[in-house]
C-alpha cells in the first residue's frame, strides 16, 4: 500500500510529490498529461523559472523527482476512489487498483470556451485571463476586457498598474448605471453588444467583432470564462465545495484537507482566488507536508 496517491501531476501534484518523496513516503502520481496552461507559450512570475514554457518547467520537475525512489509516476486516469482514511483505493482507467493511506486531489480544472469563433483559437495567446501571468509583457498597450459580471470591476481597478488604455466589452451583460458611471469617470470606454467573433492578426493583437457597432482592435484581450473540474471524483466522494464567479472550487481547511478526512486538495481545483503556477506550487507543497504529518505515530 502507498502512503499517498496524488491524482493530477501538474504543478500542484508534483510539488506535493516532492515533499513526500523527500520524507521517504511511498507515493504514486497519476496524470493524464493535460495541464490547464498547456496553451500558454510561457509561464511568468515563477521564481527561478520566469519566462520558461510551462511544459519545460514540468519536464524539469519530473526529471528531478526521478531521483527519489519512493515516487512513482504513472500515466493513467483515476476512475474512482473508495474507502476511508488509512485505507483508500483508487481504480485507474487501466483497471488497476492502488491502495493508499492518504489521497491528494490536484487534477485541476478545464476552461469552458464560449461558442464564439476565434475564442478557443486565441486562448493563451491573444486572449488571456491573468495580468500577473502575462501583464508585464503587454504593459502600456491597449487592453480589452470581456465583462463577466460585477466582479469584472475589480479587474478594471487592477489593470491600472499595467496600462491606462482599457476597453471593456459588455458582451450582452446588463451593466448597471452605477458601474457605467464609474467606468466613465475612469475614462474606460464600455462597448455594448454581444461579441460574435474574435479575429487574430499577429502577436497578441485581436479584433473584436460585435453584433452591433464597428469592430474594435485591441493589443490583448482579457477574459474569464467559466471553468469546471477536469474530473468528477470530488462529486462521487461528496466533497464540500465553494462557489466562485467562474465555477466551483473544493473547500479545504488550513491544512489543505477536504471535508473527507485523509483527502487533501491543491491547485486550481481548490483555489477560489486568482489561479497561478506559484499558488499551485505552494498549495501542493503544503498538501504533501500536511498529508505526511497526518500519518505520524
Amino acid at each position: 500500500m502507498d502512503d499517498v496517491i496524488i491524482i493530477g501531476g501538474s504543478f500542484a501534484g508534483l510539488a506535493a510529490a516532492l515533499q513526500l518523496g523527500r520524507a521517504r513516503r511511498k507515493v504514486t502520481v497519476l496524470d493524464t498529461g493535460l495541464p490547464r496552461n498547456r496553451f500558454a507559450g510561457h509561464s511568468h512570475g515563477v521564481l527561478g523559472h520566469d519566462h520558461k514554457p510551462p511544459s519545460a518547467i514540468l519536464a524539469e520537475a519530473r526529471q528531478q523527482l526521478a531521483r527519489y525512489p519512493a515516487i512513482k509516476m504513472v500515466n493513467a486516469r483515476a476512475d474512482s476512489i473508495s474507502g476511508t482514511i488509512d485505507n483508500f483505493s483508487v481504480l485507474t482507467g487501466e483497471g488497476e487498483s492502488i491502495g493508499a493511506r492518504r489521497v491528494i486531489l490536484s487534477y485541476g480544472v478545464v476552461d469552458q470556451m464560449p461558442d464564439v469563433p476565434g475564442y478557443a483559437e486565441g486562448w493563451g495567446k491573444s486572449i488571456i485571463p491573468c495580468p500577473y501571468c502575462d501583464g508585464f509583457e503587454v504593459a502600456g498597450q491597449h487592453w480589452g476586457l470581456v465583462w463577466s459580471g460585477p466582479q469584472s470591476m475589480n479587474q478594471v481597478r487592477l489593470f491600472h498598474d499595467w496600462t491606462d488604455r482599457l476597453t471593456v466589452f459588455a458582451d450582452g451583460h446588463d451593466v448597471t448605471s452605477e458601474i457605467r458611471a464609474d467606468l466613465a469617470g475612469r475614462q474606460v470606454p464600455l462597448v455594448d453588444g454581444r461579441i460574435t467573433e474574435i479575429a487574430h492578426r499577429w502577436g497578441h493583437s485581436a479584433t473584436v467583432k460585435l453584433d452591433t457597432g464597428p469592430d474594435v482592435i485591441v493589443d490583448i484581450l482579457f477574459a474569464h470564462p467559466r471553468n469546471k473540474p477536469s474530473a468528477s471524483l470530488h462529486d462521487s466522494l461528496g466533497l464540500a465545495t465553494v462557489n466562485t464567479p467562474t465555477g466551483i472550487a473544493l473547500k479545504t481547511d488550513e491544512r489543505r484537507e477536504t471535508s473527507t478526512p485523509g483527502i487533501y486538495a491543491a491547485g486550481d481545483l481548490a483555489n477560489p482566488g486568482i489561479p497561478s503556477v506559484t499558488t499551485a506550487i505552494w498549495q501542493g507543497a503544503m498538501a504533501g507536508i500536511f498529508a505526511q504529518q497526518s500519518m505520524l505515530v
